[in-house]
Formats: C-alpha cells, sequence, structure tokens
C-alpha cells in the first residue's frame, strides 16, 4: 500500500535525494572543524584528505546507484539493499550498527549546534543547548518526513547565502599570539574527523521508503550531491590557507565567521547545516530500525518497533527510541570523540555496500539486471579502500567493528531467520561450485580424498544411527547425501519432493548438514542401484555407499546383487549392523580387525580414525587387532604391526592375538566383546557371495555393532594412510 502511494505522492529526486545528502554533507564538520583540519595538515593533505574520502564516497555511491537500479529498494536504505542481497544475517549484522550510527549522528549535529551557538552566547549551557535542539528536531520528524524536507529548502538557501558571504569576505585579523606553534595531528587522526562530512548520502538513500521512484532518484540524487560537495570542499581549503594562519585556523572553530562578508550569514549557514543534518539522520535512522523490526531481526520483545503512524506510515516510535539515544549521546559525548566513532560505523557499511553490488555483479544472476551498470572490480576498489582507512585510522577500533558484526550475525543465524525473498549467496555458492566442479579430476588423489558418503537411510527417524555414523566419519567436512527410494506406485512427484523437505528439515534441526534425495523404483535395491549410476555431477560423485545389514533372508539375495552392482560400480560399500540392546555404547572404545594394509585394511583404518577424531567419539580408544596362528608367529607379526600403526599417524594401539586353535570367530567374539564398535573387511562379492554374506550375518548376531567395509575405488587407500616418499628422498 505505501509503494502504491509513493508512486503519486512520494518525495521527489531533489526534495528526498539530493536535499538531504548535500545538507548532511555540508553540514557540522565543514562549518566547525573544516579549518582545524586544515590548520593541522595544510592545504595539499588536506585536497588529499578531501579528495580520498569523497573516492571512497564516490565507489560507494555508484555501487548504491548499481543496487538501486537492478531491485525495488523500499524503507530501510542501505539495510534493505544488503539484506536483499547477501540475506537477512548479513543485512542485519550492518542494519543494527548502522542504526546506532545514524542514531549517534542526531547527537553529532546537535552537539555541533550547541557549540556554535554558546560560542556566540556564552551565557548559555552548552549540554542544555543541545538536548533542547534534539528534542526539536525530534518534534519536526515526527511530524512527517514531508514536513521535514519543506523546512530543508529554506535551510539550504541559508547555506548557499552564507557560502557566497565566505567567497566574498577576506583576511582575518590575528588573534593568537604571534609564534604560536600548532602541534599537528596524525594525518590519519584528522582524517578520522573530516570523513563523516562525506558521509551524507546514508540521509538520502535511507528514504528510499518514502521516494516516489527509488531507482531513478537515488544514482541521480546520490551522485548530484557528491559531486557538488566535492567542488565545495576543494574550494573551501584555498580560501582558509590564504586568509588565515595554521595556527588561527586550528584554535578558532568559527574562524570563517570571522572571514565572511556577513558573518552573521555563517551562523545561519552553521545552524541551518548542523539542524539539517540532524533532522535528516533523525529521518533516516527510525527507517532503518522500523525495517529491522518488520523483518524479525530484533528480538520479539522490540518488534513494536516496525509500527507505523498515519497515510504516510511514519516510524514515530522509532523516531522516541532514536531520540532517547541521541538525548543520552548530547549528555555525555563531545564532537571529538564521536566523529570518529561514526567514521568507523559508515566505513563498515559503505564496505559491505560495495561488497554487495561487486558480488552480485561478478555472480551474473539474470535477476541482477542493474539499468546503471557499474564493473565489479570498481566496487572491489571502494569495499578495499574502506577497509584499509579503516585499519589505517585505528587497527584496535576496526578490529572492534568487525568483531561487533560478526558477533551481530553469528546470533542472527542461531536465530534461524528465514525471509520471503532469495538473495545472491546461493549464486555464490553455485559458481564456487562450478568453478571447483571444471578442476576436479576424474581421477580420484589420494591427497585429498574424503568419504563423501551416499547413504541409504530410508527414513532417518528408523536408521538413525546410519547417519549419525556417516556425520561423526565425514566431520561436516565430506559430502553426505542421505537417500530414500519409494516404491509406492501412488506417490507422485511433488509428494516427493515435499518429502525431501521434510527430512531436510528434520536432519537440520538435529544439527547434521546433508544433501537428501528421493527416488521412485520398483523396489529399493533397483532404486540404490540407480543413485549409483546416475547421481553426482563430472567427478563429485558419492565414493562410499553405506547402508544397513539386511536382517530380511528373503530378500538377501536383492541385496547381494545390490552390493556386487555398487563394487562392479567402484563404489567403496560400508555396511552397518547396528546392535539394537547396546548401539554405540559409550562410544570410547573401537577395534579394527586387520587382514593387512592391500585391499579393505587401510580404509578401514581411514574410518576409525575419522571416526575416532569426531567429536563424539573423541578420546576413544583405537585398537588394531590381528589374529596370528602361533606365538612365534605374533612376535614377528606384533613388530611389523607396530611399526605400520606408528607410520599412519593415528594413534592407534595394535594387539596381536594368538589363535591357539580356536575359530576366527570365538576370537573376534572374545576380544571385542566390550568394545563399542568393530571394524571389519569384507570379501569381493563372487558368485557365492550369498552363502559368505549369510556367515557374516550369523557372525555378526553376537557382536556389538559392526562396520563392514569393502573397497572397490580406483585408488591406493594406503597412500592416504602412509604418505608416499618421493623417489628422491630416497636416501633420507
Amino acid at each position: 500500500m505505501r509503494d502504491q502511494q509513493n508512486q503519486v505522492t512520494g518525495l521527489s529526486t531533489f526534495g528526498g535525494v539530493f536535499t538531504p545528502s548535500i545538507l548532511t554533507i555540508l553540514g557540522v564538520i565543514m562549518y566547525l572543524r573544516f579549518g582545524w583540519v586544515v590548520g593541522n595538515v595544510g592545504l595539499l593533505k588536506t585536497m588529499g584528505i578531501v579528495t580520498l574520502s569523497t573516492g571512497i564516497t564516490l565507489l560507494t555511491a555508484l555501487s548504491i546507484s548499481a543496487i538501486a537500479t537492478a531491485q525495488q529498494v523500499k524503507i530501510g536504505g542501505a539495510y534493505y539493499m544488503i539484506s536483499r542481497s547477501l540475506g537477512i544475517e548479513s543485512g542485519g549484522a550492518i542494519g543494527i550498527p548502522l542504526y546506532i550510527a545514524q542514531a549517534l549522528s542526531v547527537a553529532l549535529y546537535t552537539i555541533g549546534f550547541a557549540e556554535s551557538v554558546v560560542r556566540v552566547l556564552p551565557s548559555l549551557d552548552e549540554k542544555l543547548v543541545g538536548i533542547v535542539t534534539t528534542s526539536f528536531v525530534a518534534l519536526v520528524a515526527m511530524k512527517s518526513a514531508r514536513a521535514a524536507i519543506r523546512t530543508q529548502y529554506i535551510i539550504m538557501g541559508a547555506i548557499g547565502v552564507s557560502l557566497l558571504s565566505l567567497v566574498a569576505g577576506g583576511p582575518v585579523e590575528p588573534v593568537v599570539p604571534p609564534g604560536e606553534v600548532v602541534d599537528p595531528q596524525p594525518f590519519w587522526v584528522v582524517f578520522a574527523v573530516f570523513f563523516p562530512a562525506v558521509t551524507g548520502i546514508m540521509a538520502g538513500v535511507n528514504m528510499s521508503g518514502d521516494l516516489r521512484n527509488p531507482a531513478r532518484s537515488i544514482p541521480r540524487g546520490t551522485l548530484f550531491a557528491v559531486g557538488v560537495g566535492y567542488l565545495i570542499y576543494m574550494l573551501i581549503p584555498i580560501l582558509l590557507v590564504n586568509r588565515a594562519s595554521p595556527a588561527e585556523l586550528v584554535h578558532d572553530p568559527l574562524i570563517m565567521k570571522r572571514m565572511a562578508f556577513w558573518g552573521d550569514a555563517i551562523m545561519l549557514g552553521v545552524w541551518g547545516a548542523t539542524l539539517s543534518s540532524a533532522v535528516g539522520s533523525i529521518l533516516g535512522a527510525p527507517r532503518v530500525l522500523q525495517a529491522l523490526a518488520r523483518d524479525g531481526v530484533l528480538p520479539r520483545p522490540f518488534r513494536f518497533l516496525g509500527r507505523g503512524s498515519g497515510p504516510e506510515d511514519e516510524p514515530r516510535v522509532g523516531t522516541a527510541v532514536t531520540f532517547a539515544i541521541a538525548i543520552v549521546t548530547v549528555y555525555l559525548g563531545n564532537l571529538n570523540m564521536i566523529a570518529p566513532i561514526l567514521t568507523m560505523f559508515f566505513l563498515t557499511t559503505y564496505g559491505v555496500l560495495n561488497v554487495v553490488a561487486g558480488i552480485e555483479r561478478f555472480v551474473r544472476n539474470p535477476s541482477y539486471r542493474p539499468d546503471f551498470k557499474v564493473h565489479w572490480s570498481v566496487s572491489l576498489l571502494g569495499a578495499v579502500g574502506c577497509a584499509a582507512v579503516m585499519f589505517l585510522i585505528n587497527p584496535v577500533a576496526t578490529t572492534a567493528a568487525i568483531v561487533v558484526v560478526i558477533s551481530i550475525y553469528v546470533w542472527l543465524e542461531r536465530k534461524e531467520l528465514r525471509s520471503e525473498w532469495g538473495d545472491v549467496r546461493r549464486g555464490i555458492w553455485m559458481t564456487l561450485a562450478r568453478a571447483g566442479l571444471m578442476h576436479i579430476g576424474e581421477t580420484p588423489d589420494p591427497k585429498n580424498w574424503r568419504p563423501h558418503f551416499l547413504v541409504l537411510s530410508g527414513a532417518p527417524t528408523r536408521r538413525w544411527h546410519l547417519v549419525d555414523l556417516a556425520a561423526s566419519i565425514g566431520h561436516n567436512k565430506a559430502l553426505m547425501t542421505l537417500a530414500t527410494v519409494v516404491t509406492s506406485p501412488s506417490i507422485d512427484k511433488v509428494r516427493i519432493a515435499s518429502m525431501e523437505n521434510t527430512i531436510r528439515e528434520y536432519v537440520d534441526r538435529k544439527g547434521v548438514r546433508t544433501l537428501v534425495r528421493a527416488v521412485s523404483a520398483e523396489t529399493p535395491f533397483e532404486g540404490a542401484a540407480a543413485l549409483v549410476d546416475l547421481y553426482g555431477l563430472g567427478g563429485l560423485v558419492p565414493n562410499t555407499v553405506l547402508l544397513g545389514a539386511s536382517e530380511s533372508p528373503e530378500r538377501r539375495d536383492e541385496y547381494c546383487r545390490m552390493v556386487r552392482h555398487f563394487h562392479e560400480s567402484k563404489r567403496n560399500t560400508v555396511i552397518v549392523h547396528h546392535n539394537e540392546e547396546h548401539g554405540f555404547g559409550d562410544r570410547r572404545s573401537i577395534d579394527v580387525w586387520w587382514g593387512g594394509l592391500q585391499g579393505n585394511g587401510a580404509l578401514m583404518l581411514i574410518l576409525a580414525y575419522l571416526l575416532q577424531t569426531s567429536l563424539p567419539w573423541r578420546g576413544a580408544d583405537l585398537t588394531v587387532k590381528m589374529i596370528a596362528p602361533s606365538a612365534d608367529a605374533a612376535g614377528t607379526a606384533g613388530r611389523n604391526l607396530d611399526r605400520l600403526v606408528e607410520a599412519t599417524r593415528t594413534g592407534a594401539t595394535s594387539e596381536v592375538i594368538v589363535s591357539d586353535g580356536r575359530p576366527v570367530d570365538q576370537i573376534i567374539r572374545e576380544s571385542s566383546a566390550d568394545t563399542d564398535i568393530i571394524f571389519m573387511g569384507m570379501a569381493e562379492p563372487r558368485p557365492d557371495f550369498r552363502e559368505y554374506y549369510d556367515r557374516l550375518q550369523e557372525r555378526m548376531k553376537t557382536l556389538p555393532s559392526t562396520v563392514l567395509v569393502l573397497s572397490a575405488e580406483d585408488l591406493s587407500f594406503g597412500d592416504v594412510l602412509i604418505e608416499k616418499v618421493a623417489s628422491g628422498d630416497d636416501s633420507k
């Protein structure tokens, strides 16, 4: 409703963007601190500060223009742009500090106003004047944005008269004692005080929800304001250095009044600029707060801040809150203390806006079609400039600002906010995924091998132990896909997609990061085989199939044919026999029954090591066990096993057991009776595989939870486990 109303009655480019922007740019810093800047660093460095500051602002303005012409910009200004591109978490992480910065800006300008008034009327109390002024601008803002903008036209005229009076003026009579030396401040300290003078573009951007045509007004009004402000800021230092000494410029904040043809015009400009800037800030800040509350970024008790009042949806509640923050700041703060804080907040916002525009342009999603085109490298330069200047000004404050932004981001991410809009993050990941896929070869690399699981879990609520085991081994660094085969012919594609979403939401709540895939087939075995044949992309396919042990003898033939298909397809197979009574026990011990480094042995030990180093199993004892036919054989086998286990650097211990004629099943049952999980190898599927698997099933009935491992990849898992020594290093 508000958008439809704005199309007819909204603010124009001149009134809604250029006017608040230029009045905030030509504000308190220009009148009360520009002489101090010139006196401290001289003409050339002042021009350098102006050019660098305006350059960063210009790059940001270009980025803002690109974003504004590529999407419908509503209430919230910079917050809205960031949240709709990088997501609600990123938007909130910047939007909350941005709101605080703009609320403090109100205090910055009213303190400047009070300081100038007290210099003319020394009998007044500066803090009292500041509090009364802040109350006045809050009342103006509460009336309506349109009324506040109208008052700014008058103020703009006063500023124009003051600048003309300054140009028409002349040199000042010296007041500072001759020979007094200025102790100049460092360049970056001066830069930090000056930079808020060029942050006025936020005043126009923050009125986005009240503009008739934001996509047209924001670029034109913002860039025009930046250009006009730059010309004025490059002219004034020339006048200052030719009319007063550095000492005079540093010691008299109202030096322009003494220089001007009509000194009182400067006071009108000072008062008008400070009041208009304060009004601009108190108009923009509550609108950011309103957008934050409406998007659910703020905690639930503060959602009332999203309310609007009257036909123009004025954020009067937010204005009252902003007024309270400004009043406290006026009472406690001073101009030189607040300005550097604002610099950090605004530079952070500028940097992220540049990042947004750069990413959007680089990713080139079809949905991003700005009328105002800016190359991504320009936006990147703006982001780098913001970051570099922040660290040059104050590395500690910059680090603190980054920590604040990251902390808010993590807090919002944990809230699991859901937005109704898409953002560019998916495009970023798609771009990175494509680049990665193009560089992944088809041949496995031992150095970078990981188990990428295809988990045949069915409904994960029934076989959560499979998901649990795969997630523990994968460490959330390997790809994992939960697969379900639907055999009912009555379930259509829509219901299958709904099933995938239900499973995805369930595992998300459990804290497991996985892909989900549901397919339809006549039997579970045919569906699993189809997944192995077809699922994956290029060289990125599941290399390891993890499934439960078959407990159904009547379907065991189909099960064994499926395992044979996995093996022939070069997929490693991991079959989990879950002991329903004990589960995974206390997760304190892991036994690996060793049959040699070749074949399944190395893969078993890799999987066991990954399990042992996972968070749920951290600290578990990993034991590699081996059976020897006699005591003599046990001695040699034990030494060899010790050397091999040490070379694997897995932290495992070795144990050789003498059989003394006992059956293998009995030895395993007795030795691993109290362990929590067992890893054993499995023979390659041959024609008699069904009979072999039946024997394995019988063996596992009396064992703790057991994992059967069958390697099939064209990869030497021994090279994954033990680093290969290059031929040139053999002498070492």
